[in-house]
């Protein structure tokens, strides 16, 4: 069993923070140990002299982990920019060994470590070092989120044929109703279509819900079966 899976998108605010958290609670009420990783946060906001990152924090509650914040967030900018340019305006250095040191702790100590990713694949996290690399260099299978409206075919694939391009593993696609979408012929059809030209599996589709109902942890539990099957 692989020890991590980087959660990535298609673009920014796919749902991806959602999507990992639904994921933890499934992995836990299997028996998994589970503990979630975001190596770089940006668009914190700050209380104080503090930056807060929102997104590590629901997943911290989520897991109800213990791990130092540091550990599970590396690095965390106020600007809501791309990791590299965030922490060139902000004048702090992104050391990727840190960020490896991090990810090796957490996954000798868990079943599973969750590793989401800032934006899409091709985000840059420091000058020419992209989220592409980080991922190679972990050595870790990926879910890919999408979005379920039109244009998700052209995100998605492209995505995926980089992916493949560096030889790491698509474990599938998720698609995530991250805003109340009419369901309309585009995104009736565009998971079969992802499917059949990206040769990957859609490992499902979660609907669009403000309260974490009984059907979305079941939708959820059925993703995870698929993932578990793949790992």
């Amino acid at each position: 069993m692989h020890k991590g899976i980087f959660i990535t998108g298609t673009d920014t605010e796919v749902g991806k923070t959602y999507v990992v958290a639904g994921l933890i609670t499934a992995f836990m009420k299997m028996g998994f140990k589970v503990c979630p990783m975001k190596p770089v946060e940006t668009g914190c906001a700050m209380k104080g002299e503090k930056l807060i990152p929102q997104d590590v924090i629901k997943l911290i509650k989520t897991a109800d982990t213990k791990e130092p914040i540091d550990i599970i967030s590396p690095y965390r900018f106020k600007l809501p920019l791309a990791p590299a340019v965030a922490s060139e305006i902000e004048g702090y250095r992104i050391d990727k060994r840190r960020i490896f040191s991090a990810y090796k702790y957490l996954s000798c100590k868990y079943d599973i470590t969750l590793v989401e990713g800032a934006g899409g694949i091709m985000a840059p996290v420091y000058k020419k070092y992209l989220f592409l690399d980080l991922i190679k260099d972990l050595n870790l299978p990926i879910i890919i989120v999408s979005r379920p409206s039109l244009g998700t075919i052209n995100h998605t694939l492209l995505t995926i044929e980089a992916v493949k391009g560096r030889g790491i593993d698509i474990l599938g696609v998720i698609i995530n109703y991250s805003s109340k979408v009419k369901k309309g012929l585009a995104e009736k059809t565009a998971p079969d279509a992802i499917e059949r030209l990206g040769g990957v599996s859609i490992l499902g589709a979660v609907p669009y819900s403000n309260t974490n109902t009984p059907y979305l942890k079941r939708v959820f539990y059925e993703i995870m079966k698929k993932i578990q099957v793949k790992i």
